[in-house]
């Protein structure tokens, strides 16, 4: 009978942890995080840490701005009305001009053996001017973009470098246009060499103002202007009227 009451007494009981074995307790860190106010504080320190870092980049850019000698000369320029001054705003494309008309010479060893076989097509000319200035080819006409240098007697001529520079493209026989060269210089400016016969450089190639870089021939697209030079010159890409850069003879 005590025995069957022990049995019934062990069933009942919860089995105990054996000597020498470790009851698992829960872990700080959960006590911690089961707590409901832990979340929302982690959150809110590291919103203040966010903000905090933004306030300090922010003052580290206006400090670096103040002390911009760039922006600083930007802000002098603008006067107290807060408009800008037109007149000042265009010193600098005037000087620019001024330095490229000061250093570009006549393509041609002698300006004064060549004339102006065909000018520039400029829109604020009479129409009697623009029409002088239209490039026919069958039964299209267009506006032409540079200058065309021929002699009295037709001759060929020796085309020189106008500035300074390197050459950029060369294009050798080309039906229509004939050999181009072109010619890249400082100050974003460009020259042109059209309807030349031969090309006596190749791209790459470094040259100085008056080099002689080919020889004045005839193409297709003009060839009622016999031997020429159809000369352009290229400024911030845009196609500008040479004779207004070009010295005087």
């Amino acid at each position: 009978m005590n025995e069957q009451n022990k049995s019934n007494q062990n069933h009942g009981e919860t089995p105990k942890k054996s000597q020498g074995e470790l009851v698992s307790q829960p872990s700080a860190w959960k006590k911690l995080l089961s707590k409901r106010w832990v979340y929302p504080a982690a959150y809110v320190a590291a919103a203040a840490i966010i903000l905090t870092l933004v306030w300090v980049y922010q003052d580290v850019s206006q400090k670096r701005l103040a002390h911009d000698p760039t922006k600083v000369t930007e802000t002098a320029s603008v006067p107290a009305t807060g408009k800008i001054d037109k007149e000042t705003a265009k010193e600098p494309k005037a000087q620019e001009v001024t330095a490229t008309v000061k250093d570009m010479a006549w393509p041609v060893a002698d300006a004064k053996e060549v004339k102006v076989v065909k000018p520039f097509f400029d829109e604020n000319e009479s129409a009697e001017n623009q029409q002088a200035a239209m490039v026919q080819y069958n039964d299209t006409f267009s506006p032409n973009v540079g200058v065309d240098l021929g002699r009295e007697d037709d001759k060929a001529f020796d085309v020189k470098a106008a500035l300074s520079g390197k050459v950029s493209r060369v294009e050798l026989n080309p039906p229509l246009t004939g050999t181009v060269i072109e010619i890249t210089h400082d100050n974003n400016v460009k020259t042109v060499y059209q309807s030349l016969s031969d090309a006596k450089v190749k791209e790459g190639d470094t040259v100085k103002q008056g080099d002689t870089i080919g020889t004045a021939g005839r193409n297709e697209i003009e060839k009622d202007l016999g031997n020429h030079l159809h000369f352009e010159v290229i400024e911030k890409g845009t196609q500008v009227n040479p004779e207004k850069l070009l010295p005087k003879k």
